[in-house]
Formats: structure tokens, sequence, C-alpha cells
């Protein structure tokens, strides 16, 4: 079984979407769990988000996956051969929301099974994100594409990345931020509401407001979060 660290697209789909990309991208479900305070403890919880998708095959490869990085220096194996495990592979690293944490892909003939983890004492160890993989490629190949922002006459005023950032200036002169994701090629999501990218003109035009992309900025590393608390 191979298992290799996620690519920056891929490390979106490691946490709880909404329900228009969980549609597109065939989300199954997550699987959540913890070594215990002494680290060689394994507890998970299931989450079903497409139960119809949860087939004897899923559930088949979801053991496999699962009993395989439970074997002796796993990822799965305890939090100690976790943290030696995601040292292995520097690329692994991503920002979380409160530390850094390591991203993992694995796949199987129909399913993909997205890993987050967090060697930490206190906090959930692992989140397992799990999709029917067909839907999950061509969504994320269909995002390269970005989220295009128009006027009221259609014409493109600019383009972001999936998961980027638009400032919108209202007529009062007020600031907002929003992260935009990708549904398809005429929706997007800004902040939680989904618009068509049309829709979305007419709602600044009318409004007297404006919009223009903005960079992402880095964030500061914060402490681990206590897992009492979700994510």
């Amino acid at each position: 079984m191979e298992i290799r660290p996620l690519t920056p697209t891929e490390q979106k789909y490691t946490y709880a979407q909404s329900m228009q990309i969980e549609g597109q991208t065939g989300t199954i479900g997550h699987l959540r769990g913890d070594f215990a305070t002494t680290g060689y403890g394994f507890y998970a919880t299931w989450f079903d988000t497409r139960p119809h998708w949860k087939s004897d095959e899923f559930k088949a490869d979801l053991d496999t996956v699962i009993n395989a990085l439970r074997e002796d220096k796993g990822l799965l194996h305890n939090r100690y051969d976790m943290g030696a495990f995601a040292r292995k592979y520097p690329e692994s690293a991503m920002k979380g929301n409160y530390c850094t944490e390591y991203g993992f892909r694995v796949d199987t003939g129909k399913h993909t099974f997205l890993f987050r983890c967090n060697p930490t004492k206190g906090d959930y160890n692992f989140y397992c994100y799990c999709y029917v993989k067909e839907w999950l490629n061509q969504h994320m190949e269909k995002a390269k594409q970005g989220i295009r922002f128009m006027d009221t006459q259609y014409k493109e005023l600019f383009r972001i990345p999936d998961g980027g950032k638009i400032m919108v200036t209202t007529a009062w002169g007020e600031k907002r931020e929003y992260t935009c994701r990708f549904i398809d090629e005429y929706h997007t999501e800004v902040g939680n509401n989904l618009y068509h990218i049309g829709e979305f003109a007419e709602f600044l035009h009318k409004n007297g407001a404006a919009c223009e992309p903005i960079s992402k900025e880095p964030q500061a590393t914060k402490a681990p979060k206590h897992k009492d608390y979700e994510r």
C-alpha cells in the first residue's frame, strides 16, 4: 500500500466542507481519532457524510488502510511513531488552525483516504477524510482553472485559485475578507454563501460594493487546541 504526502491542493480536503463541495467530491465521511493520554491507545469515531456511498467495498478498503497504518512504525501505530513517520516526510507539513500538522494520501481501487495528523498530546491526533476517488480527482482537476469574478456585463475582472481570498469593500467603506471555494465553472462559495458568478457581480453592483483579490498572508503558528473542542 502506497502512502504519500499531500499536495497543497489536496490539503484543503482534510477539513469539513460545505454540502456543495461534499457532493462534488464524493465525500463519504470521516474518521477522527486519538492515541489517549499515554500515546499508545487507539480511539476512533466515524462520522457519516453520504452514507449511501458507504458500500461494503468501501468498508473493506477503510479497514485495510487503517489496519495497515497501525502496524509497527506506521502512521497510526501510536503517537510517537506518528511523529517519527511525519518527520521522515518534511514535505507533508501543513499549517493547521493551531499548529503544524501533517497530511498524507492513500488510494485504493475506488476510494481515496486523506489524513491530517497532529502528534500532540491532548488533541485529536488524526482525521481521515474518505472520498470516491474518481469524483475527488475530477473536482480538483476542474478547480485548477480558478474562480472567476465578473462585472455585470460578464467581463472577467480577475481569477483567484480555489481557496483564495477576496476583499469586499462596501458602499460605506467597510472592508470584509472572504475565503472563496470553487464549485464549478459558474458557481463559487464566498464565505458561507453560494453564488452564481453573475449573481455575485449583480449583488456587488446593487449594493455599491467592490471586490479585489488579496494575497494569502502568513499566519503565526498557534498552540495546539485541546481535543475537547472541535476544529
